[in-house]
């Protein structure tokens, strides 16, 4: 588990020395045509890193300056109203058992920074549209309207995300690290977090207890 010390949701760009891109960057299109916004990210059992192992990661950007992606099935033991508490917010009008609601380990880039995936609600001041469904924001006045009870009707709060640099995911794809398939929003927000992966990997038709470590990416 994860035990951030330090939260800050803010809505500076991400630090280049990370391989993050910048929300403002134009486009969704890899420059070698592939464009894995709004799938996931399935790790493989030849996954080594141990960060990455049983995770699933949703895609938000993937353009020829990189990816960059939240993992949605790893929670740290921090809920929503610590992290409220942490920003200087407090729960003003609550929705039921939202306070309690798990803080995930969003991925190991900026885990000292907040990721909200979310429904597109309201207009945040970083945020960005992945779909009609779902858009990312990182800054602050997401969780301002949660704590007024006007956030979001689904999201899920992280810290941290997954980045890579230009070619790096594609390379990690021809050694099959990773499953890919078109995500679902469903998934995301209403399946419980320890059968996410399960659920990802229904959708390729796959029963995780029979995957092999040498099988190909989807």
């Amino acid at each position: 588990m994860v035990k951030p010390s330090k939260t800050r949701l803010t809505p500076s760009r991400p630090d280049p020395s990370q391989d993050t891109p910048d929300f403002s960057a134009s486009g969704n299109d890899a420059g070698t045509g592939l464009n894995l916004a709004n799938h996931f990210l399935i790790a493989m059992p030849s996954m080594l890193d141990p960060m990455f192992g049983g995770t699933v990661i949703y895609m938000c950007q993937h353009n020829d300056e990189g990816a960059l992606g939240v993992i949605i099935n790893k929670p740290t033991d921090m809920n929503l109203d610590v992290l409220l508490e942490r920003v200087d917010l407090e729960i003003q009008v609550s929705r039921t058992g939202l306070d309690q609601t798990p803080v995930l380990f969003g991925g190991p880039v900026q885990v000292e920074r907040g990721f909200v995936l979310h429904t597109p609600t309201g207009a945040y001041s970083s945020s960005m549209r992945v779909t009609d469904e779902i858009a990312l924001t990182t800054s602050k006045d997401v969780l301002e309207a949660v704590a007024m009870g006007a956030g979001p009707s689904r999201m899920l709060m992280m810290l941290g995300c997954a980045g890579w640099s230009p070619g790096q995911l594609e390379e990690e794809l021809g050694n099959n690290g990773w499953l890919t398939v078109p995500a679902e929003p469903h998934i995301i927000f209403d399946v419980p977090i320890e059968q996410r992966f399960s659920a990802a990997m229904k959708l390729l038709g796959i029963d995780p207890l029979m995957l092999a470590g040498d099988a190909g990416h989807a």
